[in-house]
């Protein structure tokens, strides 16, 4: 068993939360839950999992604190549970494991010597079953194992990623999975509500009062956020939203992901980035700023 406590966010995670504990195949010492009003069998679940993770000396604790914003949420799991292992992971309760990237954490971290504090994972996402694995999705590459105490997740509203206070990273060779079980009328819901936060995240960052990457995350997540802030934004709205979709399933071949890709590229490329600037368009037009957004209501 790794001495490595998992730290995992929940709202209504039923569906999800064991396939995300079962992956770890017994290497973690402890798990925190983090909900935040769950009203489905999650805590029940919770108790369930405590139960079986004792009998081989492993624990799953919960707890309950009120949603601010994921980052708020996750630091605070991260400052408040009395983590004690020498590692600490953070995980979505939609994520899991592949069994040889277990085996890897488990033969890997404990060898692991300073000033390494950072483990970056590859993440590859699923959609209605089916591996989205081009349009640029595959691999993202995110910081999500470190030595605790020496990692906190940035204090943005949007794509918020884990930073190091010190030490350096390495990267771990197999794959973390994302596989979401709700149905598409939950993950619309949910980026409906994405769309609101990342209004209002930018135009903080327009104002000046966004969070400024500090460093320390994965190489590709800042990246990523050069390009949206100096590339993306910088082009008209609308237009830009075609750009991106055209860049996706055509230009980087997500049209090899066959239906589920066209959904799912067509939704996360095209409609997700119309729908934000639509939302910008019209908070221009009133001279509204977007009010700040409370826990995902799906």
């Amino acid at each position: 068993m790794v001495d490595l406590t998992v730290v995992i966010l929940t709202k209504n995670e039923e569906k999800n939360l064991r396939k995300c504990v079962e992956s770890f195949r017994g290497i973690a010492k402890r798990f925190v839950i983090v909900d935040s009003g769950s009203t489905d069998g999650t805590r029940e679940l919770c108790d369930n999992l405590n139960l079986e993770l004792s009998r081989i000396g492993a624990s799953l604790d919960f707890y309950y604190n009120e949603w601010i914003s994921y980052a708020n949420q996750l630091n605070w799991g991260l400052q408040h549970t009395g983590i004690s292992t020498e590692w600490s992971m953070r995980m979505d309760a939609d994520e899991e494991l592949m069994e040889d990237l277990a085996k890897e954490i488990e033969k890997r971290l404990p060898t692991v010597k300073s000033p390494i504090n950072g483990i970056v994972l590859r993440r590859r996402v699923y959609f209605m079953g089916r591996w989205i694995k081009h349009g640029g999705r595959y691999p993202e590459l995110l910081l999500r194992i470190f030595r605790t105490g020496t990692a906190l997740c940035e204090m943005k509203i949007m794509d918020e990623h884990m930073v190091l206070s010190e030490g350096t990273t390495i990267e771990f060779r197999h794959d973390l999975k994302d596989n979401n079980q709700k149905d598409l009328d939950w993950w619309t819901s949910k980026h409906n509500w994405y769309s609101n936060r990342e209004v209002l995240d930018h135009q903080m960052r327009l104002a000046g009062d966004a969070f400024v990457d500090a460093g320390g995350s994965s190489s590709q997540a800042k990246m990523k956020r050069i390009f949206k802030d100096g590339g993306y934004y910088r082009l008209p709205k609308f237009f830009r939203a075609h750009l991106y979709f055209i860049y996706r399933y055509y230009l980087k071949l997500g049209f090899l992901d066959g239906p589920e890709g066209k959904i799912f590229h067509f939704l996360q490329a095209y409609w997700y980035r119309f729908l934000v600037d639509a939302k910008l368009f019209e908070c221009d037009k009133n001279g509204n700023k977007m009010k700040e957004q409370g826990a995902l209501k799906a």
